[in-house]
C-alpha cells in the first residue's frame, strides 16, 4: 500500500527538462566595431544637415533685416545683431515709404530656435502694418492684437517702432515694453525714450501712446535690446546703463558705423571669456549736419 502511494507520487510530478542547450554566438568584436562607425557616420550626417539647415535659417534672418548700413539725406543708420545661439530672435527692420522711413528693432522673449522661429512671423506682422499706416502706435498696437488673437502660442515681444522724416528730422516714436532708446544731443544732453506701452501679446486692447523729437545735427539715437546692458563679465556684473552712456559719450564724435562698433567693442571687452546670455542687437541713427 505504500509503493503505491509512492508510485502515484511521482506521476504527479512534472518533469524537468534538464536539457543545456549551447550558448548563443557572439558578435565578434569587429562586427560589433562597424556597427558603430555605421551609427556615427548616421548621426555625423544628421549633424551636418542639421548645421547646414541653421544656417540657411540664419542667412533668412539676415535678408529680413535691414542692411548693416544704409542712408537716407543726412541720416546714417547702422545696425547689428549677435545670437546667442546660431539663430537670434532680435531683428531690425528699415522700411522707406512716402512720408518717411520706419525703424523697428524688436526682440522675442527666449533665445535659440525656439526664438529665432517667430522672427520671420513677427517682421511679417510688423511689414503688414507698415503698409496700411505710418503712426508707429498705431502700428504697434496692431502688432499687439495680431499676436494676442494668434491660435499658437507666440512669446512675448518687445519692440521699438520709430518713424524717421529724412527732410525734418523730426521722429514719432513707439516703445512696447522696451529697454529706452537714447538721444544724445550735440551738445551733450542725454534724454531716454520710453513713451509707448506694455510688451506685446500682454492685453489685445492695450493702449499705446507716441513720443516724438527732431534729430538735430550731430545727434545720435541708439536703440538695443537687453542683452547689450544684461552682458556680464566674469564676476557676474552687468555691463548696465551706465556703461553704455559712458561708451556713447565716448564715441560721440565718429560716424554711425564707428559709434557702433565702439559700443559693441566695449561690450564684448567688459564680457571677455564669458559667453553671451542673450541675442544682443544695436541700431544707431546719425544726423551728420
Amino acid at each position: 500500500m505504500s509503493q503505491s502511494r509512492f508510485t502515484t507520487g511521482l506521476g504527479t510530478r512534472r518533469a524537468v527538462d534538464v536539457r543545456v542547450y549551447p550558448p548563443r554566438p557572439r558578435r565578434s568584436v569587429k562586427v560589433q566595431r562597424q556597427e558603430l562607425e555605421v551609427k556615427l557616420a548616421d548621426l555625423q550626417q544628421d549633424y551636418a544637415e542639421l548645421r547646414t539647415e541653421i544656417f540657411e535659417a540664419a542667412q533668412v534672418h539676415r535678408r529680413l533685416c535691414a542692411p548693416r548700413h544704409v542712408c537716407f539725406g543726412n541720416f546714417d543708420i547702422a545696425s547689428e545683431i549677435f545670437a546667442v545661439r546660431h539663430l537670434p530672435g532680435d531683428f531690425f527692420t528699415v522700411e522707406e515709404k512716402s512720408d518717411g522711413v520706419i525703424l523697428a528693432l524688436g526682440d522675442i522673449c527666449g533665445k535659440g530656435l525656439a526664438a529665432g522661429m517667430w522672427t520671420t512671423h513677427m517682421v511679417g506682422l510688423v511689414g503688414a502694418r507698415v503698409a496700411v499706416t505710418s503712426k508707429p502706435e498705431a502700428i504697434i498696437a496692431g502688432v499687439n492684437r495680431d499676436i494676442c488673437l494668434m491660435e499658437s502660442f507666440m512669446p512675448l515681444v518687445s519692440l521699438f517702432l520709430a518713424k524717421l522724416d529724412p527732410v525734418t528730422g523730426v521722429v514719432k516714436y513707439c516703445s512696447a515694453g522696451h529697454p529706452p532708446a537714447l538721444l544724445l544731443r550735440a551738445n551733450g544732453e542725454l534724454e531716454l525714450l520710453s513713451a509707448g506701452g506694455m510688451l506685446l501679446g500682454v492685453i489685445p486692447a492695450a493702449p499705446y501712446v507716441c513720443g516724438s523729437f527732431e534729430l538735430g545735427a550731430g545727434d545720435i539715437l541708439m536703440i538695443y535690446s537687453d542683452g547689450i546692458t544684461e552682458s556680464l563679465n566674469c564676476a557676474g556684473e552687468e555691463f548696465g546703463y551706465g556703461r553704455l552712456e559712458a561708451q556713447l559719450r565716448l564715441a560721440q564724435a565718429g560716424a554711425a558705423d564707428a559709434v557702433l562698433f565702439s559700443v559693441l567693442g566695449a561690450v564684448q571687452d567688459f564680457a571677455a571669456a564669458s559667453p553671451l546670455i542673450d541675442d544682443m542687437s544695436l541700431a544707431i541713427v546719425r544726423r551728420d549736419n
